[in-house]
């Protein structure tokens, strides 16, 4: 019943846009210049002006940093380098906090425990404030704040447990072994700049 009311409408509504568009001036099309006011350039201005074309010609083309560049070559292949010493460590830690191989509030096995606190928890920032007294194991479950995230818990030996940012021990680690390049790395690979 309300299908053809509908339809009946849809003229109507066309009817009424063109009508607003007509009074505010959107259909109405004049031209920008005409061949009166186009005036001819004095000889000066003409040959400066075929200067200036010849700088910006198609047979140039504009300077991006490619292959042919020593720099950045160096640049890929350092960044090659990188990515290549931190993926296994990135990959198993995603697969740790995104697979079902652990449900929230599960620990680590050994092997799964020992390769993040070796090349993660040991380059946090913060690592000794949040090892404290002791560690007893590392934990995977939700975040406090963030229902919706998982992260890593370091679990000290008086029971207390914290998280830790992977992402914070990932950046200290390019920072610790690849100085020269490593603000470059981060600001490429890593959008959100965090510590």
């Amino acid at each position: 019943m309300a299908a053809p009311l509908l339809l009946r409408a849809i003229p109507l509504v066309r009817l009424r846009l063109q009508t607003h568009r007509l009074a505010a001036g959107i259909l109405i099309r004049r031209p920008c210049c005409t061949a009166t006011e186009s005036t001819p350039l004095p000889e000066e201005d003409v040959s400066v002006a075929s200067q200036n074309a010849a700088v910006v010609s198609t047979k140039d083309p504009p300077k991006y940093p490619g292959w042919d560049d020593l720099d950045y070559r160096k640049w890929k292949d350092k960044e090659d380098e990188i990515i290549r010493d931190i993926e296994p460590i990135i990959l198993l830690t995603k697969d740790i906090l995104h697979s079902n191989r652990y449900l929230d509030g599960d620990r680590l096995v050994a092997g799964d425990e020992k390769a993040v606190v070796e090349k993660l928890l040991v380059y946090h920032p913060h690592a000794e404030d949040k090892i404290g007294c002791g560690l007893d194991s590392i934990m995977v479950d939700r975040h406090p704040q963030f229902r919706h995230s998982r992260c890593l818990f370091v679990v000290r030996t008086d029971g207390v447990w914290i998280d830790f940012s992977y992402q914070k021990c990932i950046r200290a680690y390019i920072r610790d072994k690849y100085p020269s390049q490593a603000e470059r790395f981060i600001r490429e690979h890593y959008k959100r700049s965090s510590g």
